[in-house]
């Protein structure tokens, strides 16, 4: 752990600084006789690694000659070397009380040696005494710099443990083999993880059975007979990232690769491609919910053991952007790697040993703000971070179970042809709950299937979601080829989803989202309807076939007054898109209210919401002779108005196609 440190110490490489040699102790170059000699013979076992001999020897000559630094010091290095910590830290202590400039490494090592037993305000007294007496060693002056913040850090943690209870998983998913990185689709029930075999690496599916998960069975349909690891599932469970080493296709030593379902089946995995694979190496993927960002790691600059977590973000035509660097509140100049992006889409955890922590490896996550910006790099906490390295961490889509690989699984620095970072021994997956502080967002999602509505075939078709808070786009997608989506939404916001097809009406939804305790996910079956083609020639405007009411269910008003809200605006303008896209059709806009209020009040209200709906539209450039609009006050009920939930829906706008 600390051998080539010491033995620059040993040997003398590092230069003294001016001493004046009426002191009260004597050098190497000083002694004679029996101390030299046990001197010299401790030193040859001490680089020979054997260091009970070393001590015995350096024993010998302190008993010859107690004040002879170098054999106290030497004697130090050899408990260091041997995890014997106490006796390491006398021997330091009393080198230092002969001598406080003698060697400024071992006020250094005795700091070091300080924070390992856990006496913080004593390390950090000699880090900063190290740094007054320093000047050349730039390096070690940046550890120390940075070990005095892990000492403040771990004084804290320390005294304010998270709670922590690991539960390891079923048999039908740890064996007697190694099982690490885990993931898990949105709706929990199914985990993906790598499992390793006599060096094997591939991936495992298992689905959720109750309490447990079932007999985990290889996904052969990805696998081959080289490594396959690292991998990142989306949220509906169709589409896979994951890392390979070495293949034909390869572009770089690791590359990321893909499948997706189609028909029930994954399909051969095809290489991601540039920009995001490289010459370099890249690895330890984790894509977004909504399939659109993804989060990896990549050695920055080919260097093997510096590594920075980065991100692409997908285009429509299904290419990458090219890879940026997440920033320096998540990434330092040391290893950081292991993303996961949260559901919630603004919670990223990550392993970093760049930022103060408890020992090598710790775990941290980071929170995006509403402009984008990750906050600095927040430690989990002891004990969940050790003085050891700890595993790559998942978080399930309710935020309240974490998972991870240990034995308590140590990792290593990668090596360059690795799709991950060595795991020492035979890991396994555990879970704990995770404490409330480190929990993602509150999040829900929608699950639908989008059809024709005449033929109940699947369509594949355009999906936004909007915030209605802010006016941006949450999300947007197609469908696949089995009309399918499952978007994730965060709690706190109410959100529009539109569903486009051409040829077809749009149909939209509203998700009021403001009560954060909701957990419930929503399903939907949404059939869109047809637009008939229009007629070469036609004398008067005749109901069509598909002109029962469209409900827009995204259009509001300020209460009891026809003033459009501006959460109106996407919404208006799918209609007015709509209308330009076929330059023959007409529409009648219709208002209705709850029955609230008399009858005359609700009659005027719905009339005068219909007609800003045709103020709107008329505003943004549709003639007005392709719009009619009418109001029906509470006459038209859809719902009961005996609750709130019924008369809410009674408060509606809609819209008929009159003419194609």
């Amino acid at each position: 752990m600390i051998r080539i440190f010491v033995c620059l110490l040993c040997i003398g490489f590092l230069p003294s600084l001016n001493v004046i040699h009426a002191q009260n102790y004597v050098t190497k170059k000083e002694v004679t006789g029996g101390a030299k000699k046990a001197f010299d013979k401790g030193m040859t076992a001490f680089r020979a690694g054997n260091n009970e001999d070393a001590i015995k020897e350096f024993n010998k000559a302190i008993k010859s000659k107690e004040n002879f630094i170098d054999a106290i010091i030497q004697r130090a290095a050899a408990h260091y070397d041997n995890e014997q910590f106490s006796e390491a830290e006398l021997g330091f202590e009393s080198a230092h009380a002969l001598s406080p400039t003698y060697r400024t490494m071992v006020i250094y090592t005795l700091a070091k040696t300080e924070m390992i037993l856990e006496k913080f305000p004593e390390a950090i007294a000699h880090f900063e005494e190290y740094k007054t007496l320093e000047s050349k060693k730039v390096v070690l002056l940046e550890k120390a710099d940075r070990y005095i913040q892990e000492c403040k850090f771990m004084s804290q943690a320390l005294t304010n443990a998270v709670p922590f209870e690991p539960v390891k998983l079923s048999l039908n998913i740890n064996t007697e083999e190694a099982e690490y990185l885990p993931a898990l689709t949105a709706d929990q029930e199914t985990m993906v993880f790598t499992r390793r075999v006599r060096g094997q690496e591939d991936i495992y599916i298992s689905k959720k059975m109750g309490d447990d998960w079932s007999l985990a069975r290889p996904l052969t349909d990805i696998n081959t007979r080289a490594n396959e690891a690292a991998q990142s599932i989306s949220a509906n469970g169709k589409f896979i990232v994951f890392t390979a080493c070495n293949r034909p296709d390869g572009i770089g030593g690791c590359d990321l690769y893909f499948s997706e379902v189609i028909n029930g089946r994954w399909t051969n995995a095809k290489n991601i491609g540039a920009p995001i694979n490289t010459k370099g190496w890249e690895s330890q993927p984790s894509i977004s919910a909504d399939g659109r960002t993804l989060y990896f790691v990549k050695a920055s600059d080919g260097a093997s053991r510096s590594r920075d977590i980065y991100y692409s973000i997908r285009k429509q035509d299904g290419s990458w952007t090219t890879p940026e660097n997440v920033g320096p509140n998540i990434n330092t100049k040391d290893s950081d790697q292991s993303p996961f992006i949260h559901p919630d889409g603004s919670t990223l955890y990550f392993m970093s040993d760049g930022w103060p922590g408890m020992g090598k490896h710790d775990l941290f996550y980071s929170r995006m703000d509403d402009n984008g910006v990750w906050s600095p790099a927040i430690n989990l906490g002891y004990p969940i971070n050790t003085a050891s390295s700890e595993s790559a961490l998942i978080v399930s889509f309710d935020g309240k179970t974490a998972y991870f690989a240990s034995e308590k699984g140590n990792l290593n620095p990668t090596e360059e042809n690795s799709t991950v970072d060595n795991l020492d021994g035979n890991p396994d997956i555990y879970q704990f709950e995770l404490y409330e502080e480190a929990r993602p967002q509150p999040v829900t999602y929608v699950r639908a299937k989008v059809t024709d509505s005449k033929s109940s075939k699947p369509l594949v078709a355009q999906v936004e979601f909007v915030n209605l808070n802010s006016g941006k786009i949450h999300s947007a997608s197609i469908t696949d080829v089995e009309g399918d989506f499952l978007v994730c939404l965060p709690l706190g916001k109410n959100y529009s989803l539109n569903v486009n097809k051409e040829k077809y009406i749009f149909h939209s939804e509203n998700f009021a989202l403001t009560d954060k305790n909701r957990d419930q996910p929503f399903f939907l079956d949404i059939a869109l309807r047809k637009i008939p083609d229009a007629p070469v020639a036609s004398s008067s405007p005749t109901p069509l076939p598909m002109s029962a009411p469209i409900i827009l269910k995204n259009v509001f008003f300020d209460t009891g007054s026809a003033n459009l809200r501006s959460e109106s605006f996407s919404e208006l303008g799918k209609l007015k898109q709509l209308l330009l896209d076929y330059p023959t059709m007409e529409i009648e806009i219709s208002g209705h209210t709850d029955n609230v209020g008399t009858d005359d009040a609700n009659q005027k209200l719905s009339e005068d919401r219909a007609h800003a709906v045709y103020d709107y539209l008329i505003g943004h450039g549709i003639q007005k002779t392709r719009l009619a609009y009418k109001g029906f006050g509470e006459s038209q009920p859809i719902g009961t108005n005996e609750t709130e939930e019924g008369r809410q829906v009674n408060r509606r706008t809609e819209f008929v196609i009159i003419k194609n």
